[in-house]
């Protein structure tokens, strides 16, 4: 009974070459092929991340907060994830010569190989499928708005065209392999976010305050004011989405023990917030303080005029929104090859990524062109998905883990962080799927 066999020579050799081809595996893997990124590269992932068609539809959302709740819901927001993704960095590496390179691994980290999997996985899926499908409807609107604008006089196309013009781009930028190899689109993307958020606020500006402008609500009925507040936070929310990929940026800058990854990349984190505040900021409030309770749910399309600006801020986004398309796709490639090739047994390659990244941009599209609407789809993804991954799950996993002695300040703040995401998680659905339910009576599938 006590002893144990020693292990025959063989297992020894077949245990080495399975490490072996663990780390070719690895090595090949869109997460963690390439470790040589600079803090910089952190700072403008996070912008093209964060800084998404979200900072577009935040006038709208003031118009259905009103000034006093939607000033407060931007700062309280802008804090409280700016704090959550602190935790996050912290977290990657708290386990001694281990990086939790996926939001998953440190799920499971957390709460235990299966549970860990279970509640992070579904969540991280829904946002990120579900900001590349809002994100496939905007780029379609803007090429739209963008053709509309530069020739009155074409003949109009139907959006569905539009989002297929925008998505065949993604099936050749899919192909590169891994975050810092989209470096150059992510970097551009960011330097567009700051440039189309800039136009819309002094475009804004210029226009300065409209005749018998309305800051009330517009809903004629109280439910309806309730409910468009609801779907107002999810919109918030959806504007504060880059916790989702954060981890794996992480996961791309070096570290050792004299140098760890989380220096370089707060430093990127704080100079990606500093260009989000001026982002949000002036585009929510002046927008609404131009507009009222008029405008719509995308800015740039109640900005009629000057025409070239507006035909230029629109090609910024689809520009941005490529480039936020493939920062959110990349860990959805990643947990698709990691089941295709550690489970299935597929052999890694050219082949295999073509073709599940191709089918993967061919679904986002055809959802995108099958349920276009904007507004509501941020209001439901928004609180539905974002609510949980961006404002308390970081916090509960810091619960979990580090186990603060109660009402300590950091167990205060975690608490905190934790009632103001659920509550956000529990009432923007509800405002969301009524947006969505309304804009679907008058819509025609593929129109």
């Amino acid at each position: 009974m006590g002893t144990q066999a020693p292990s025959p020579p063989e297992a020894y050799v077949s245990n080495q070459d399975k490490t072996q081809k663990e780390k070719a595996i690895d090595d090949w893997l869109p997460i963690t092929s390439s470790r040589n990124a600079k803090w910089w590269y952190s700072a403008f992932h996070n912008v093209t991340a964060m800084v998404g068609a979200g900072v577009l539809s935040l006038p709208y959302a003031m118009s259905e907060l009103g000034w006093g709740p939607g000033i407060a819901v931007l700062i309280l927001s802008w804090v409280i994830t700016l704090y959550t993704l602190w935790q996050m960095v912290e977290m990657h590496e708290m386990v001694p010569g281990k990086r939790f390179d996926r939001y998953h691994e440190l799920g499971q980290h957390a709460f235990g190989d299966k549970l860990g999997l279970w509640i992070v996985v579904p969540q991280q899926l829904v946002v990120e499928v579900g900001v590349n499908i809002v994100y496939m409807v905007t780029g379609g609107k803007s090429l739209k708005k963008f053709h509309d604008v530069v020739c009155t006089d074409c003949k109009s196309i139907k959006l569905t065209y539009f989002i297929m013009i925008f998505g065949s781009v993604h099936f050749v930028l899919s192909q590169l392999p891994n975050f810092n190899s989209i470096s150059g689109v992510s970097l551009a993307a960011a330097v567009m976010s700051l440039s189309y958020s800039t136009i819309a606020w002094g475009a804004s500006v210029d226009k300065g305050k409209q005749e018998n402008v309305e800051y009330g609500y517009k809903s004629a009925s109280t439910s309806g004011t309730v409910f468009n507040f609801f779907s107002a936070l999810g919109d918030v929310a959806f504007a504060y989405a880059g916790h989702n990929v954060v981890l794996e940026i992480q996961a791309t800058i070096p570290s050792t023990p004299e140098k760890p990854s989380k220096k370089p990349m707060w430093r990127g984190v704080i100079v990606a917030y500093i260009v989000v505040a001026l982002c949000y900021f002036p585009v929510a409030l002046v927008g609404y303080w131009a507009f009222g309770n008029v405008v719509d749910d995308n800015i740039l399309i109640t900005l009629e005029k000057p025409r070239w600006l507006i035909a230029m801020a629109n090609m910024m986004v689809v520009v941005h929104v490529i480039g936020s398309y493939q920062i959110y796709a990349m860990p959805v490639f990643d947990m698709i090859e990691t089941v295709l090739v550690k489970k299935l047994h597929f052999p890694p390659g050219l082949t295999l990524r073509l073709i599940a990244r191709s089918v993967y941009v061919a679904f986002t599209m055809f959802i995108g062109m099958t349920f276009p609407f904007f507004g509501g789809l941020l209001g439901f993804f928004g609180g539905f998905a974002f609510a949980p991954t961006t404002y308390f799950l970081p916090c509960i996993m810091w619960l979990a883990i580090y186990k603060p002695r109660r009402f300590s300040l950091s167990w205060i703040t975690n608490w905190i962080c934790i009632i103001f995401g659920v509550l956000l998680m529990i009432l923007s659905p509800i405002g969301g799927l009524r947006q969505i339910i309304i804009d679907a009576k008058k819509y025609t599938f593929y129109s």
